[in-house]
C-alpha cells in the first residue's frame, strides 16, 4: 500500500467521525432552543447523519461510482481494493463517533 493512500484512510476515518460529532452537537443547539431535550437530540441526529459522514468522507459518491466503475469493468482490482478501504475507513469513523456520543449521553443508538 502506498504512503499517501494511508493518509486517505485517515482522513476518511476522521472526516467521518467529525461529520457525525460536529453535526450531532451543533445540531442539537435548534431542538435545544425549541424546548426538546439537547441528549435525545444528539443521538438522534447522530443516526440521521450516518450515511451522510460516510459520502462526506468519500468525497462524493460519483468519484466511489466511477472507481468502481473501474474496477470492475477495466479490471483494475487494487482501485477497487482501495475504493473499499476507503468505505471501512469511513465506516469505522462512523462507529467510534456513535460510540463516543453513546457513552456522552448514556443513550443506546440503534
Amino acid at each position: 500500500m502506498e504512503e499517501r493512500f494511508v493518509f486517505s484512510l485517515i482522513h476518511c476515518f476522521f472526516i467521518a467521525l467529525g461529520v457525525i460529532m460536529g453535526g450531532s452537537i451543533i445540531g442539537c443547539i435548534g431542538y435545544l432552543a425549541t424546548g426538546d431535550p439537547p441528549l435525545t437530540s444528539v443521538s438522534t441526529i447522530a443516526r440521521r447523519l450516518r450515511i451522510w459522514a460516510i459520502v462526506a468522507a468519500i468525497g462524493g459518491t460519483f468519484d466511489a461510482i466511477s472507481n468502481f466503475e473501474k474496477g470492475i469493468l477495466e479490471g483494475s482490482t487494487i482501485d477497487l481494493v482501495k475504493q473499499v478501504l476507503l468505505i471501512v475507513s469511513a465506516m469505522a469513523g462512523v462507529q467510534t463517533s456513535l460510540l463516543i456520543i453513546e457513552w456522552l449521553t448514556q443513550e443506546e443508538i440503534d
